[in-house]
């Protein structure tokens, strides 16, 4: 008898482990993924289920087990999923994810387009004019030192180069050209990574490429905004990439009229002489080399020519501005030939 009641008592006993840890297991299961305040927008299309989204959930990292979030559903069986755009957090948990996508409160978006070659100042404006922030709110929160070093803590393409003195704004050229739809009530960290994730996503095609380039990103974002503003064509682009690269390992100074117009943040079709002599780390005809940063936003096809430039031997090159129907860019080995056609094209020596 003796020996049953021990068996007796082994059984329940196991039975009451099992039971533990497995109610442990699935409450961390359904526990939030992250303290982070981070929101995610999820899509859920007609015809979706609480099942079916199970798999974006967590590839969005919104839960910690498809397993257990399935569990949870099979146990509540929450009223019928409705299709549409839902806020939902990695702080959550699965309860009140399914309460929140159970009653149907859908989250408010807004969208802002920044164009190829923009400056920072422009995507400030852009945002402000869709949320409550002001552009001075925007930009000196992307000046603050605590969230430029969470920044590079989180973002491998950003370095404490950002962190230069001499910088006039830290993250310009790192905000990808594209159109953003973002939540209304955005924190201004969310919209910020949402622009820096895009960047992240197109670099990280390239970053083999970048590992192996003997600049820094901070240098081949800068060299490729300056692409951006000089390029007429895309076919030009890595030409003039090229004849940028060809300058420097010849040790000339760039002399580039993108970096002068954002040297005097003023944007001209000719600059004067008291123009290329301002004393500006921007300004590639006072100072050798690459400036100090990137002047603008340069897209996808001006950070491939800089990383795919096509090989040449020219020096110079000139844009036939004023003919708008030519659209043409010339280029010279030679800066007697480079005068020359400055005289034929635009009617004065450059």
């Amino acid at each position: 008898m003796k020996k049953y009641v021990n068996i007796y008592i082994f059984v329940i006993t196991f039975l009451v482990i099992v039971i533990t840890v497995s109610c442990v297991s699935y409450n961390i299961g359904i526990s939030p993924v992250s303290k982070e305040d981070k929101e995610v927008i999820l899509e859920v299309k007609e015809g979706s289920s609480y099942l079916s989204i199970a798999n974006e959930l967590k590839e969005n990292n919104l839960i910690r087990s498809e397993t257990f979030y399935k569990i949870y559903i099979k146990i509540f069986n929450p009223s019928k999923l409705e299709k549409g755009t839902y806020t939902l957090n990695e702080n959550m948990g699965v309860k009140k994810i399914v309460e929140t996508l159970e009653k149907g409160t859908f989250a408010e978006t807004i969208s802002f387009v920044i164009p190829e070659g923009k400056h920072i100042t422009d995507v400030a404006s852009y945002v402000s004019k869709v949320t409550n922030y002001t552009a001075d709110e925007l930009l000196s929160y992307w000046q603050n030192q605590e969230f430029l070093n969470t920044l590079i803590n989180k973002y491998w393409f950003i370095t404490d180069e950002i962190k230069n003195d001499n910088l006039r704004y830290s993250l310009e050229g790192y905000f990808f050209p594209a159109t953003y739809e973002i939540f209304k009530d955005s924190s201004i960290e969310d919209l910020t990574y949402k622009m820096l994730d895009k960047m992240d996503e197109v670099l990280s095609k390239y970053k083999k490429e970048i590992e192996s380039s003997k600049y820094t990103v901070h240098e081949l974002l800068t060299l490729a905004s300056i692409v951006e503003h000089e390029a007429i064509l895309d076919e030009d682009r890595p030409m003039i990439a090229q004849v940028f690269y060809n300058r420097l390992n010849k040790g000339m100074k760039l002399e580039s009229c993108a970096t002068i117009g954002y040297a005097i943040n003023e944007w001209k079709l000719t600059y004067t002489n008291n123009d290329l002599a301002v004393d500006s780390p921007y300004n590639t005809y006072f100072y050798y080399g690459l400036p100090v940063g990137p002047g603008g936003l340069p897209g996808e096809a001006s950070i491939k020519a800089v990383l795919y430039p096509k090989s040449n031997n020219y020096l110079f090159f000139l844009a036939d501005v004023f003919d708008s129907s030519s659209t043409k860019t010339y280029y010279s080995e030679t800066y007697s030939e480079h005068q020359q056609k400055c005289l034929i094209y635009l009617g004065y020596e450059c």
